[in-house]
């Protein structure tokens, strides 16, 4: 339930939309900070790990689609199963803090002429460290908006949204989103393995193809911008992990698109 001030006050309500798959690990702490949601929807994709009875007992509406077709996909028919004026988008491993809270809910309480979208300045944390350089920070993610307005394009992975109207206003939100994405490196590989076979299918099927060499530079490129451009280096021995393991990932997912060609192209 939205508090009694915001209630009092504002003549919007706020939908708060989450997809997941085995994220009992997760969801209990994302939906508990957004309590101030008129309503919670939660799409889940045939979770075996107890994540949609967690949900429901937090008073999530919760319903399941296991015909996966990509993150893209699936975060808009999330978004279809919302019915409030606003909608915020967030994943499982993500957390609004009481003070971004506060200020959504001013925000949301003060909306006069066109409705602008919001931008979120997310905060990462690897293996324990919040991450400020390497390109994560600042990491605008584009999550607020008015219902009906924007749309996640329909990618397998690092999907976008994007508004329906070409000249909606987005506005910088100040607090940031917390995000516990990679608790251990463990669950790094794990995602960078889904990630870069997705992103290489997706890439493949349009027509793309890459050489071992492109794979090299990518990875090496990814390296100097992070840790020297983007001042990798000023995050200690974390953030020269970060910057090699973006270094991996770039290198990685071009050789998956490498091996695709390959293996259906000779």
């Amino acid at each position: 339930m939205l508090p009694k001030k915001l209630q009092r006050y504002s003549l919007v309500s706020l939908s708060v939309a989450v997809i997941t798959k085995n994220e009992a690990h997760n969801i209990a702490d994302c939906l508990s900070s957004v309590v101030f949601a008129d309503q919670v929807v939660v799409l889940d994709s045939g979770s075996t790990d107890g994540t949609t009875e967690i949900a429901r007992s937090l008073g999530a509406e919760v319903s399941i689609s296991s015909d996966w077709q990509g993150f893209g996909v699936q975060k808009n028919r999330a978004l279809d199963a919302a019915t409030s004026d606003w909608v915020l988008s967030l994943d499982a491993d993500e957390r609004v803090t009481p003070e971004l809270a506060r200020e959504i809910q001013a925000h949301l309480a003060q909306i006069s002429g066109q409705p602008p979208a919001f931008a979120l300045p997310r905060l990462t944390q690897f293996c324990g460290v919040w991450i400020r350089h390497c390109g994560w920070t600042p990491d605008y993610v584009l999550r607020l908006f008015q219902r009906g307005e924007a749309r996640f394009t329909e990618d397998l992975v690092h999907e976008k949204l994007q508004m329906i109207r070409a000249d909606t206003p987005v506005v910088r939100l100040k607090n940031p989103l917390l995000h516990y994405s990679y608790p251990t490196p463990e669950h790094y590989w794990r995602k960078l393995q889904r990630y870069s076979q997705d992103w290489a299918r997706q890439r493949y099927a349009r027509g793309e193809r890459a050489t071992i060499a492109r794979a090299a530079l990518s990875g090496l490129t990814a390296f100097v911008r992070s840790y020297v451009f983007q001042l990798g280096f000023l995050d200690g021995a974390m953030g020269f992990a970060v910057c090699t393991m973006q270094a991996q990932s770039a290198f990685g997912k071009y050789f998956e698109l490498y091996c695709l060609g390959r293996k259906h192209d000779a």
